[in-house]
């Protein structure tokens, strides 16, 4: 008989991973691990240098932190549509976090702008640079889960005009785990944001 996954050693669980899962989740140890060592970094900058600047954290910023907690919530919503066998709120789930993503990115530009009239620019002081450095890494890794969440909504829009197509859409395990990895990197780089925002909060 084979073991159940209770029984089984974390090892032989990641044996057992699709491919693409192996994947996902090392490239996102691998991402975890720069952005730790960033934090690190700018922790040991200073954060009380741009305390004395009498500046507060960009309007900007608290914009995009909440579209980045919604579009978290319209990710989740596509699992349940795909259980429920609903492909068109499913499709529109999809297009509504690819949404928050760009409005979050364009938001992102500008706090930097907001960071720039405050005169904490890239060149300057540690800890204002940090700042530049920590949210573009994190816009870079979100672009990557955007074009891949377009990609995945131009199919499902072709889908829906086939009958056969969306069936197998509801049915292929590959379709499945597909929308369950883009929500779980999608979450990741929530969480990463998150931590980012607090401690620029902090920096204040």
């Amino acid at each position: 008989m084979g073991r159940t996954k209770e029984d089984q050693t974390w090892f032989q669980r990641l044996e057992n991973l699709h491919p693409y899962e192996t994947i996902l989740y090392l490239g996102m140890l691998g991402s975890g691990l720069i952005f730790l060592f960033l934090v690190v970094a700018f922790l040991f900058s200073g954060l009380n240098q741009l305390a004395g600047l009498n500046h507060q954290i960009p309007i900007a910023f608290l914009i995009s932190t909440f579209l980045i907690i919604l579009s978290g919530y319209t990710a989740t919503k596509m699992r349940v549509f795909y259980v429920e066998e609903n492909t068109e709120k499913l499709q529109v789930s999809l297009r509504n976090t690819l949404i928050l993503g760009v409005a979050f990115t364009v938001f992102q530009f500008v706090g930097w702008k907001e960071l720039s009239d405050m005169g904490i620019n890239f060149t300057g002081i540690p800890s204002g640079s940090f700042l530049y450095v920590l949210s573009g890494i994190h816009i870079f890794h979100l672009i990557g889960a955007m074009i891949f969440a377009l990609i995945m909504w131009i199919q499902l829009k072709k889908y829906q005009r086939d009958q056969i197509k969306n069936l197998v859409l509801l049915t292929n395990p590959y379709e499945k785990m597909r929308i369950r990895l883009f929500t779980i990197y999608w979450h990741f780089m929530d969480a990463i944001w998150l931590v980012l925002f607090f401690l620029f909060v902090l920096s204040f």
